[in-house]
């Protein structure tokens, strides 16, 4: 580690001080005290000096806490201008870095989590969906089912808005600070399966877990065969009670064993899915339907590819 600059190994002398062996700075003896005034007067009017300044920088460099680096001066300003206490002044340094540090791993767990598009709840509009529960949805949003491994499902007809609830309800919980990973089934069959076939599809699972959602997009769209039935059904009993999924699905459970050829194995798999679960219905048009027949009404002579 390099040395410490000198104020840091030595440390910095208070404002207006001055060294007992100094004569001249002693008032009794008549000495002059112009110097520590003015010292004093420097800090006081907000411009920190080149050994402070030294020190704070490489106090904040072992601790790694560049926000107090970049902040600890400006704030210092404001304090004195505000007429801080110091335990105020410490608290606004403080809370400005671990407001950074929490937007970082916001920023990492987002970018991690690999959705498909940015969808917030806020963006919903849930006047197009009347049968869903708002009070259900405000309690997903504080995502209290996550640490408890409870799971959510979403089904409804395609374009009723069940991924853009799943991506919202997975950007609040990367909000609330957990690991998030979004994929559509056919996405986590291929994952699975490669790990499989590479004979590491217990460590995959493991690795999985670290994540404390999954989230499983467009069950029953694509048909699996009995491999990928099995692959599937063990990743859902892998989070039982371990981890949350979030699931969608275009097709009501009774259609379940259609997607993955067996009813058995369906039955298995829903029975672990909605032991802790959310089940929420979405019913209605399809939002790209609804909004092609608005844009056709606005301007009749949109061409209509529907026709």
């Amino acid at each position: 580690m390099s040395p410490a600059p000198r104020a840091a190994r030595a440390g910095v002398d208070r404002p207006g001080t001055t060294s007992s062996t100094d004569g001249a700075g002693d008032a009794g003896q008549g000495g002059d005290t112009s110097a520590g005034n003015g010292s004093r007067a420097q800090h006081r009017s907000g411009a920190p000096d080149r050994d402070l300044s030294a020190q704070m920088a490489y106090l904040t460099r072992v601790i790694k806490a560049p926000t107090i680096a970049a902040a600890w001066a400006e704030l210092a300003d404001q304090a004195r201008t505000e007429g801080w206490s110091h335990e105020e002044y410490l608290a606004a340094v403080l809370s400005r870095q671990v407001a950074a540090r929490e937007a970082n791993g916001t920023a990492i767990r987002t970018a991690g989590a690999h959705f498909p598009a940015v969808k917030t709840l806020e963006d919903f509009n849930p006047d197009h969906q009347p049968s869903l529960r708002r009070d259900i949805l405000a309690h997903l949003a504080t995502c209290t089912f996550v640490p408890t491994a409870g799971n959510v499902v979403l089904l409804g007809p395609p374009g009723v808005g069940k991924t853009h609830l799943a991506i919202g309800l997975g950007i609040k919980a990367v909000h609330a600070g957990h690991p998030v990973l979004f994929d559509t089934a056919t996405g986590w069959v291929t994952r699975l399966r490669d790990a499989h076939d590479d004979g590491r599809l217990p460590d995959e699972l493991r690795r999985l877990r670290r994540y404390h959602l999954l989230i499983i997009d467009e069950i029953g769209y694509i048909p699996f065969d009995a491999h990928a039935a099995n692959l599937f059904f063990q990743l859902i009993s892998s989070r039982y009670e371990q981890g949350s999924v979030l699931a969608t699905s275009n097709m009501p459970f009774s259609r379940w064993g259609e997607t993955f050829g067996d009813d058995v194995v369906a039955a298995a798999m829903i029975d672990r899915l909605v032991h802790h679960a959310e089940v929420l219905t979405l019913s209605g048009d399809s939002y790209r339907t609804r909004n092609r027949r608005e844009l056709i009404a606005k301007d009749p002579a949109t061409p209509n590819r529907n026709t």
